[in-house]
């Protein structure tokens, strides 16, 4: 901060210079309140007084936001930088800097229409702003529409939004008519007359979908989209049904869908939506069976259901199969293999399908009993498989559960069953009383074979959890030692001094050396105090200090210089 300053006499007294580029280029195009906020905010610059956004607007008889609006303004004049809005910072530039200026706009010109202008808004109750005014006036001279559209697309906005209108609303719809080449009265009233139309279509599908607000203009352009890809009303009005609830951007999924298909007419539309809803209705029901969470079922009729239906599957009958896959841990993908497995073979009708499980979940009951003696026990359809093929070998359960127990300690117990199974089928032995002592020995248990890396790697998670016990160990003396000392009332004490006394010290140093000796002092007392009550509980600092059991890598397996240290292999040893 500076020493001296101007006192409020002198800053009153003094001048605020405004080049004469401003008062020749911009003061004659800009409103009074634009130039007395220009004016106002250049003197601030120069009297050096604290003021902030809130006062200057209340000085200047403006709102708030009314002060932001008019620096925006300058801001695209080149005039000022905004360099926060909130709270509002202000920076001025060199009018000879500033590379925009308002349009030149003859006032006669637009006289007419700017009381036509006034009369449609105040219908709504809204106030027109300078600016807001001024970006109107510009765009009308900048584009090809004629006023009396423009005044139309404000009517349009009156009526639909009321006292929420939006002049920047209304300045974005009217510049997408101009780059719809849409300038005059006539364009623009067609334009609307559509919308007039569509509107209460609008409201209809709004009703079948429960969504209780007005039309905006984003959503009759799905209208517009969906008519000029052919669709018609009613079979709109067949999809809304369909969906019952969402957003206009769901329905436009399930339009879509029946676009790609072709189904654009009220009756083609609900005969694809009432066969797709029960290809829906059937996919969530298989989902549910095979525990798997399906959102949106488009995909899952595209791709499964649709075939499925085709071969001649009900839905009674891909659910009974579901059932199957959840035990077996299938998805979508699985099933729709062991459905292609099933079609190859004919079975197809829901008595098939539902013979075809049934021998399937007694192939499984006999797996769980397998699975309680050998251990876990994948469940595949090869698995299953096996199962069958024992079964025509003639064995009965009692015999496959005697190879299952002979074979529960090794290290693959269904190939081994498979042997034992296939060497009794050739001796012709179907009952365990007949089987041979020989010829059923008992299953070692087979070491399963380990790669070098597995050793190494073995290895390494031994030495670490080695030395991870050693470090643990003293550091848990450690802990021991500091929960006696802290418990004590004269140790809490004089730690706590000396902590304090220390930084007392490290401050001194700098700011204050001559108080030196009194701070040594009390670090010295509290050293004092510290030792004495260590010495009363049989402690000393060797205590607080980790005692490794390898003095040379402090337990950490490895010396200063990186290399392994050699302690490990001789306590293992």
């Amino acid at each position: 901060m500076a020493f001296s300053s101007y006192s409020k006499d002198f800053t009153e007294n003094s001048f605020t210079s405004v080049e004469n580029r401003f008062i020749a280029k911009y003061l004659p195009e800009a409103s009074g309140d634009a130039v007395r906020v220009y004016l106002y905010g250049l003197y601030l610059c120069g009297c050096g007084q604290d003021f902030d956004a809130e006062s200057t607007a209340k000085i200047l008889r403006l709102s708030l936001p009314t002060l932001v609006e008019i620096y925006s303004f300058w801001e695209e004049c080149g005039l000022v930088q905004i360099l926060s809005r909130d709270p509002l910072f202000v920076e001025y530039l060199p009018v000879s800097a500033a590379v925009g200026k308002p349009k030149p706009i003859r006032p006669e010109k637009y006289a007419q229409f700017n009381g036509e202008l006034f009369k449609l808004l105040q219908k709504a109750g809204k106030d027109l702003k300078p600016y807001e005014q001024q970006r109107i006036l510009e765009f009308l001279e900048s584009a090809p529409m004629e006023q009396q559209a423009f005044l139309l697309v404000v009517e349009y906005y009156v009526k639909k939004e009321g006292a929420k209108l939006s002049i920047p609303h209304v300045l974005n719809a009217a510049a997408k008519l101009v780059r719809d080449r849409k300038y005059t009265f006539e364009q623009v009233e067609a334009e609307y007359a559509d919308f007039n139309r569509n509107e209460g279509e609008l409201a209809h599908i709004f009703a079948l979908l429960g969504i209780f607000r007005k039309p905006q203009d984003a959503d009759y352009t799905y209208l517009e989209t969906w008519h000029a890809a052919g669709m018609e009303t009613n079979a709109l009005y067949a999809c809304a049904e369909t969906l019952k609830k969402g957003t206009l951007a769901t329905l436009d999924q399930l339009v879509s869908e029946l676009i790609a298909k072709g189904a654009k007419e009220e009756t083609a539309a609900r005969e694809y939506l009432e066969a797709r809803g029960k290809l829906a209705d059937t996919v969530f029901r298989v989902a549910r069976k095979l525990s798997v969470k399906v959102q949106n079922p488009r995909p899952y009729i595209e791709e499964y259901a649709e075939k499925w239906a085709q071969r001649g599957y009900d839905a009674e009958s891909l659910v009974l199969v579901a059932g199957l896959g959840l035990k077996l841990s299938y998805g979508f993908p699985e099933l729709d293999a062991l459905l292609d497995e099933l079609y190859a073979a004919g079975i197809v009708d829901e008595e098939s399908v539902r013979t075809y499980c049934a021998a399937r979940e007694k192939q499984l009951r006999l797996l769980q009993r397998i699975q309680a003696i050998v251990g876990v026990t994948k469940k595949t359809l090869s698995t299953l498989d096996m199962l069958e093929t024992w079964r025509t070998w003639s064995f009965s359960e009692e015999m496959v559960l005697e190879a299952a127990a002979r074979s529960a300690n090794a290290s693959s117990p269904l190939p081994y069953m498979n042997k034992l199974l296939s060497e009794w089928k050739r001796l012709g032995v179907y009952s365990p009383a007949e089987i041979p002592e020989k010829s059923a020995p008992q299953a070692e248990r087979l070491q399963p074979y380990r790669t070098e890396a597995a050793i190494a790697a073995d290895e390494r998670s031994d030495r670490e959890r080695f030395y991870a016990a050693r470090r643990d160990a003293a550091m848990r003396r450690v802990e021991r030692a500091r929960a006696i000392a802290e418990r004590d009332d004269d140790y809490r004490n004089a730690e706590a001094m000396l902590r304090g006394s220390e930084l007392e010290l490290a401050k001194a140093e700098v700011f204050s050396p001559e108080t030196l000796p009194a701070i040594r002092k009390k670090v010295d007392d509290a050293r004092a105090l510290r030792a004495s009550a260590l010495a009363r509980l049989h402690l000393g600092e060797r205590d607080f200090v980790p005692k490794f059991a390898c003095e040379k890598c402090s337990d950490t397996g490895f010396m200063p210089d990186g290399r392994a240290c050699d302690c490990y292999e001789k306590t293992a040893k």
